[in-house]
Parts: C-alpha cells; structure tokens; sequence
C-alpha cells in the first residue's frame, strides 16, 4: 500500500486496520502528531486528510489509501505558516503537547472560513483539549492568523 504523506509517497505493507498514529511516529519518525486520549476525544493527535482534521489515533491506515495526508511537520516545512507564527507571537503554548493538533485543526478552519468570528472558532476548535487552559490565547492566534497580522 502506497500513502502520500506531507507530499512524499512512503509504502506501507503491514496490519491496514494498525491507526496512521502509529506508522507517523514509530515508522516515519512525525513525532509532532501526539498521542493524547487513543480515543480520538482529544484532538493531539489531528492530522488533515485530503484538507479534513482527522484523529490519527483512530483512523486505520487503510482509510488513508489514494489520499493526501498531511501532519504539523508538512503544514509548513519553515514552521512560517501563519499560524505558527500567530501563535508564537501570542504565547499560546504552555506546556505545548496539545499544540499541534490545535494548529492543525485552526489551520482547517481558515481553509474553510478566512474570517471566522469568535462563536466559529470556538465551536470548530470544540474537540481540541488543553489541559493547560490556553484557550484565550489559541482564539486570539487564530484571529490573529486570519487578520495577517
């Protein structure tokens, strides 16, 4: 089986039913995906399937076959996506582990919607947890992003 991730084709020949998690970060070495829940309740682990936020902890490797797989390493290989910068410049990491899945899943929002309002973002970011309580700072970085600023 043959899966285009971040823009690359990688084969993959193991247990199709084996979560994508797992074959970007034991395989591939794509740490920036975390593992959070294993449940997909959480949102660490979002990646964007053809342009979608998917749980990669609950999607099985052969939902991904023939399509576009991309993680927080493929959003932007200088790390300058606007959002990344939005939310260095917010501060919005605390201790940062759920952080990638928030951009990726911010990044899908802006995708759709360029200038969400506070009600938009709040409710496409719903199924990200931050354990940590960031949330202000992570609404204010996406407006941020979506401004240009």
């Amino acid at each position: 089986m043959k899966l285009k991730i971040n823009g690359k084709t990688h084969e993959f020949s193991g247990d199709t039913a084996m979560p994508l998690l797992w074959f970007l970060r034991d395989e591939l070495q794509l740490t920036g995906t975390k593992y959070g829940c294993g449940m997909a309740l959480c949102g660490a682990c979002t990646v964007h399937v053809d342009g979608e936020p998917m749980r990669a902890c609950q999607l099985p490797i052969s939902a991904t076959e023939g399509k576009s797989v991309t993680t927080i390493e493929g959003l932007d290989t200088q790390h300058e996506h606007p959002l990344q910068v939005a939310w260095a410049e917010h501060n919005v990491p605390q201790c940062g582990y759920c952080q990638s899945g928030q951009i990726m899943q911010a990044a899908s929002l802006l995708a759709k919607n360029a200038a969400p309002t506070d009600e938009e973002i709040d409710n496409h970011m719903s199924g990200n947890i931050c354990r940590c309580g960031t949330y202000p700072r992570i609404r204010n970085a996406i407006k941020s992003a979506a401004k240009g600023e």
